[in-house]
């Protein structure tokens, strides 16, 4: 019988990885994990975790105004991005030391290299070590994809934004998907001129058609120059700023262009190609419902599988991967109903189908509610707050929820656990109102606003 130096040898320190290693260790497997960076991954380096704390930052300038209207007597003031910013890095590096720590009392072996695969049960290290191992698990999750043009390398993406020495008071970008638009909307929430490109029609493609469409409107009433099916041509080096023009003949300066166009799974160069892994179009690790990879000892989990690129769900496919292989529970991790969340201004949260899914499957009712939210409504703001559900004509199911507003992000997991029960539309109109508050609406919609 075959003798190993590990039991599980994860490659990739990010959400799905860790939390996939760390359980692994606790049922007395022997683990190690290769990190070649950071600990904590996209989310907790350069994704969710800065971009949050970068969305509560931008909130305050618009509060301030806010609370003058509302009576408030103090005079305003400006966003210090130096003052910001290492308290940001001060709080990634708590977590990393938590993640660290975390797969240590675990009792885990984390190795500080980049590791590849060697073949089935190999993994070479940067370091010139070899170690074997019974199950290899790919966790290296998704890298930010720059298509090449001339003066491409200008660009900087997500990874670096967090980085910056000085705060860009102007800055393009381009793309039209969720990162984007979030930092659109943090940006200009900062004090900074934003424009934003997007080659396609109308931005957060995938999504509903409706809401984006709502959203567009609202980004650009805060003040983002927003503009679609416009892409840029190339851009140049001129003095402190880059120089670009667009595919439709415009110009203009910025400090900083962030290319926000994609995301790609982080496979090159990990040999996993050679060690007979296949992967996909766009690199991802091809898996069937376990996790498992077309060889058995290789497993995959997280945004390198090119799934749903969401840490929670890199997450569940992590515990769901150690449920199987460790604890000989076979468990598919569930992918039906996933919640997800657009931390633009205001918020976008969505769970299940769109109007335009549901339409395509079976006939539905919709129900939709736009209005002006008390808070705002009283100091004369003009934004509206949109609330709306999918139901099925035949089962009164709730299919889908989406609500674009402050907090969105918050009701919208609430609204998660009703529709993952199977609510009904006769669930939702017999719970009572919490007056007053937005929220209610979703429970006050009688009548659809249209069939399908």
């Amino acid at each position: 019988m075959a003798t190993f130096d590990y039991d599980l040898f994860v490659i990739g320190g990010g959400s799905g990885g860790v939390r996939a290693a760390r359980m692994a260790a606790e049922t007395g497997a022997k683990v190690a994990l290769a990190e070649e960076y950071r600990m904590g991954g996209t989310c907790v380096i350069r994704g969710c975790v800065p971009k949050k704390l970068m969305v509560f930052a931008s909130h305050y300038g618009s509060a301030a105004a806010d609370a003058r209207d509302y009576g408030w007597d103090f005079e305003g003031g400006s966003f210090n991005w130096s003052r910001f910013q290492p308290a940001l890095h001060a709080e990634l590096d708590r977590l990393e030391g938590i993640y660290r720590q975390n797969l240590a009392n675990a009792g885990a072996k984390i190795h500080n290299a980049r590791a590849t695969v060697k073949d089935p049960h190999t993994v070479a290290l940067s370091t010139g070590k070899e170690v074997s191992a019974k199950h290899i698990l790919i966790a290296t999750g998704g890298a930010p994809y720059v298509p090449h043009f001339d003066g491409c390398n200008l660009a900087i993406t997500s990874n670096d934004i967090f980085n910056l020495e000085t705060f860009p008071e102007r800055i393009l970008i381009v793309g039209g998907g969720y990162i984007a638009c979030e930092f659109a909307t943090i940006f200009r929430g900062l004090g900074a001129h934003v424009a934003q490109w997007y080659r396609g029609a109308q931005i957060l493609r995938g999504f509903d058609d409706e809401v984006r469409g709502h959203l567009a409107e609202l980004i650009r009433g805060h003040g983002v120059d927003l503009h679609v099916g416009l892409e840029v041509e190339r851009m140049e080096k001129r003095g402190k700023r880059v120089w670009v023009k667009g595919t439709d003949g415009r110009e203009d300066e910025f400090d900083q262009v962030l290319y926000a166009t994609g995301r790609h799974p982080n496979t090159t160069g990990l040999g996993l190609a050679e060690a007979g892994v296949e992967l996909g179009r766009w690199g991802e690790v091809k898996v069937d419902d376990y996790g498992q990879t077309s060889v058995p000892s290789i497993y995959a989990v997280g945004d390198v599988t090119n799934r749903i690129q969401l840490t929670p769900v890199a997450i569940r496919e992590g515990m769901a991967f150690v449920e199987t292989v460790f604890k000989g529970n076979p468990t598919k991790p569930d992918h039906e109903l996933v919640p997800s969340a657009v931390f633009t201004t205001p918020e976008y949260g969505a769970v299940g189908l769109t109007e335009e899914q549901a339409r395509k499957r079976e006939p539905v009712d919709v129900y939709c509610a736009a209005f002006r939210p008390m808070q705002k409504s009283f100091i004369g703001r003009a934004e509206r707050v949109l609330f709306k559900l999918i139901v099925s004509k035949a089962s009164q199911k709730v299919l889908g929820c989406h609500i674009v507003a402050d907090g969105a992000g918050e009701m919208i997991q609430l609204a998660a656990v009703a529709l993952k029960m199977g609510a009904t539309k006769a669930d939702f109109d017999a719970t009572v109102a919490v007056h007053p508050t937005m929220a209610e609406e979703i429970v006050l919609m009688k009548q659809p606003t249209r069939s399908h």
